[in-house]
C-alpha cells in the first residue's frame, strides 16, 4: 500500500535541472523577485485630452513632449518646453497593468531614468508621479497610491528616480493611471534648460 513520505531536505539542494518538465508547481511556491516592466514612451498621452491624444513631438503647454531622436544618433525621449528665465510645469499621463505573475499585495514602484538635457536650471528642476487604480465596477479612481513627493533631476547626468505605489488591495490585472509631471523653475539661465526622460519602467514583485 502506498502512502505519502515526508522528508527533511537542506534548502539549495533541490536545482532546476532536478524537476521534471512536467511538474505541476503551483505559481504560489515559485521564487518571489521584483523585475522590470519598461513603459514604452510613445505610449504616453495627453494628460487631459479629449480624444486620447499622444503627445507633441515638441512640448507646449502644460504637455511634456515626445521628441524623436535620430536613429543611430540619439533614442527617443521625453521632454519639457525650455524653461530658461521662466517657470514651467508639464504633464503626460499612460496606463500600466500589473501581470499575471504579480504577488497580490507585492512591492510596486515607478522608476525613471532623468535630469536635464545640456544646462541644469539655476532654481529647481523636479519630476513627480500620482497613479490611481482603477475599479473595475464602476470605472472610478480611489486615492492617490504614490507615496514620495517630487525629486530632483536638475543634473546633466541622468540618474534613477524610484516612486513607491502602495500596493495595499492591488492584484494582478489592475490598472494603474499614472501622471508624471516635471516642474521646472528657473530665474535667469541663457541657455536651453529643458528637463529629459530617457526611461520609464514599473518595478514588480511577481512569482515566475
Amino acid at each position: 500500500m502506498s502512502a505519502n513520505v515526508t522528508a527533511t531536505i537542506d534548502s539549495g539542494s533541490i536545482k532546476n535541472v532536478d524537476i521534471n518538465a512536467s511538474a505541476e508547481i503551483t505559481r504560489s511556491k515559485l521564487a518571489l523577485e521584483t523585475k522590470q516592466q519598461p513603459i514604452n514612451k510613445e505610449s504616453l498621452r495627453i494628460f487631459d485630452s479629449a480624444t486620447n491624444a499622444v503627445l507633441p513631438n515638441a512640448a507646449a503647454g502644460d504637455d511634456l513632449g515626445f521628441v524623436l531622436g535620430t536613429l543611430g544618433t540619439d533614442a527617443h525621449s521625453i521632454q519639457s518646453s525650455d524653461s530658461k528665465a521662466a517657470s514651467v510645469t508639464q504633464k503626460a499621463r499612460f496606463t500600466v497593468v500589473l501581470g499575471d505573475n504579480y504577488e497580490p499585495g507585492g512591492s510596486i514602484s515607478i522608476a525613471v531614468h532623468a535630469g536635464m538635457l545640456t544646462t541644469v536650471s539655476d532654481d529647481t528642476a523636479t519630476i513627480a508621479f500620482t497613479a490611481y487604480a482603477a475599479d473595475e465596477d464602476d470605472i472610478s479612481h480611489g486615492s492617490n497610491l504614490v507615496t514620495d513627493s517630487a525629486k530632483s533631476i536638475n543634473s546633466i547626468s541622468l540618474s534613477a528616480k524610484s516612486f513607491t505605489v502602495s500596493p495595499a488591495g492591488l492584484v494582478s490585472g489592475d490598472e494603474l493611471s499614472v501622471l508624471m509631471t516635471i516642474a521646472v523653475v528657473d530665474s535667469s539661465t541663457g541657455t536651453a534648460v529643458i528637463g529629459l526622460v530617457s526611461k520609464i519602467y514599473l518595478n514588480t514583485q511577481v512569482r515566475g
